[in-house]
């Protein structure tokens, strides 16, 4: 479902975010593809059109995640909520392999996040060892 978004609220949302995946954490400048944005609770789910539940997505996070909220820890097997990126602290549940490469899941909402949303898609760790070979990445983002 579409939903128009307003231009101020979309313009916080990026900056929020430096122009970069609320997931993943990939630059949109740095792909050759639009990112959206996204209603973390879908509207489906009673998610509103609001900064609180609005985040900055690349095409494939979001896809993965669609009107999913939670998903299960690959090491618990138990159902755990996703990472919910205006609540939760990237860094509290993410951490990159030493190459920046790969996306860690560093707590049981991080490990079923980069599941769940296929972060570490072979292509992806392949154009990741790319951009840091230009040294453009990873984003730094506070």
């Amino acid at each position: 479902m579409s939903v128009y978004v307003p231009v101020d609220l979309r313009r916080r949302v990026r900056a929020r975010l430096a122009n970069c995946c609320a997931y993943c954490r990939t630059a949109e400048i740095l792909t050759a593809t639009t990112f959206e944005f996204e209603h973390i609770l879908s509207l489906a789910s009673g998610g509103a059109t609001t900064f609180d539940n609005l985040c900055f997505s690349c095409p494939t996070c979001n896809r993965f995640k669609s009107d999913h909220n939670s998903a299960e820890d690959p090491v618990t097997q138990k159902s755990v909520p996703l990472f919910h990126p205006q609540r939760d602290q990237w860094n509290d549940h993410f951490s990159w392999t030493e190459d920046y490469s790969e996306i860690i899941g560093v707590s049981p909402c991080g490990r079923a996040t980069v599941s769940a949303l296929k972060m570490n898609r072979i292509p992806m760790i392949r154009v990741r060892r790319m951009w840091v070979a230009l040294d453009e990445h990873p984003p730094q983002i506070e």
